[in-house]
Order: structure tokens, then sequence, then C-alpha cells
């Protein structure tokens, strides 16, 4: 227990939560690659990550909602997709220090796994459950405050609360009288934990990349790289 306690002290600081059984934590911590390279079938964060999805969206939600109580239902929706995306995830997870906690099994290290936004973002959400097996919710919930503190939206307005895709054929359509291109490169992995691969073209050429977990998640983050670009490159002329 007390060299638990050394090991993952710096990682309590940061979610704000003391663990009282490391094994949950140590669970969320290990990828399937590293149990199955040890004959350890089922022992990695998979189920996990599937309960901290819920309770991540749970979380969220509820603060939204708290903070926002004149948004509808739609533009609530699209606020917690900006927050809880494959992208906002992997960032959280480099932040609180899982990239390099997280149990890699030697092939998926060298395929670069540790720094796959999807990986990361999946460990993100089995920590997120560990503390939810080990504190309940209320933990959890002042987990997601602490760690997404300076991330809940400030100035909420109609134009911001659409989804990154339609926001980028708006601009597309008023700046190049055009519309943005997808188109799928990649989908790889197991069928249960799939990452795709998209590329978006916008009618002037340019070009942005992104990973997720489905073809629109994918999208949807290709097209906030684009909505980001386009108002960077507006402020600057």
């Amino acid at each position: 227990m007390q060299n638990e306690r050394k090991k993952y002290a710096a990682l309590e600081a940061r979610l704000g939560h003391a663990f009282g059984d490391y094994r949950l934590l140590e669970m969320a911590l290990t990828h399937s690659s590293w149990a199955n390279e040890r004959g350890q079938a089922g022992q990695h964060n998979e189920r996990q990550e599937f309960l901290g999805d819920a309770v991540l969206e749970l979380c969220v939600s509820w603060e939204l909602y708290r903070r926002f109580p004149s948004l509808r239902e739609g533009e609530l929706t699209r606020l917690r997709a900006d927050m809880v995306g494959t992208a906002s995830l992997a960032r959280k997870a480099r932040e609180l220090g899982l990239d390099a906690l997280l149990l890699l099994g030697c092939g998926e290290e060298r395929q670069g796994g540790r720094s796959r936004d999807a990986i990361l973002s999946d460990v993100f959400e089995a920590v997120l459950a560990a503390v939810y097996q080990d504190g309940g919710y209320a933990a959890a919930q002042g987990v997601v405050e602490r760690v997404f503190a300076q991330d809940w939206p400030r100035d909420v307005t109609p134009q911001r609360s659409k989804d990154h895709k339609t926001h980028l054929q708006e601009l597309c359509l008023q700046r190049f009288k055009g519309r943005p291109a997808y188109s799928l490169l990649a989908c790889s992995g197991p069928e249960h934990a799939r990452v795709f691969d998209v590329r978006l073209e916008l009618p002037d050429g340019r070009a942005f990349y992104a990973q997720g977990r489905s073809c629109k998640k994918a999208e949807q983050e290709a097209a906030r790289l684009a909505v980001e670009n386009l108002h960077t490159t507006a402020s600057q002329s």
C-alpha cells in the first residue's frame, strides 16, 4: 500500500482523489495489449472504459445543465460533445500524466500507442471509472469539476453552440462559396475498439487530419481543427 501511495501520489493530487483500493487504479491503467502479452485475458481497462464513458457523460451533463439553465437540449449536447471528444480527453490524460503511467504491451509500445489520442482518451475514461468505483458519484463529479476547471464554456453564443461540421460548412460557404470534403483514410484496431482516420479538405486546398472512435467523431474533430484554423487566419489578416 505504501509503495502504491508513493507511485500514484502526483496523480492523486492532480485528480483531487486519494484511492482506498489501488487495484482499481492499476486496472484502469492497464491496456489490453499488456494483459494479453502476459496471458491475463480480461485483466485490463476496457470494462472500466465502458463505465467511465457513462460516468463522464453524466458528470459533464450535470455541470453544463447547472451552469447554463437557459440552454436547450441540442445546445447542451453540442457543448458536451466539445468537452468529451477524443482529442480533449487525450489532452487531459497527458496533463494528468496518464501517458507515462499507462501499462502497454511491447507491440503497442513500438507502434506509438502511448501517444495515440484514442488510447489516451480511453485510459482517461477508465481512470474516472476507477474513481467512481472507489469513491462513488460525488468523488467522480469532484474530479471532473477539478480536471475541467478551465474548460467550462464561458461565452456561449448560438454560433459557438453549433456542431463543428455545421459551423465549418457555413464558414466555407461564406468565404469560398464551396463546401468542405471529407474522406476516410483508414480504419484500424480490433472490432471493439476501432480507430478511424479521416482527411478534411477545404475548398482552398488546405487539409486537416483527425482520428476518432467512429467516422462521425473523427470528422467532427477534423472540422474543429479547420474552424480553429479559419478563425486564427482571419484574426491575423
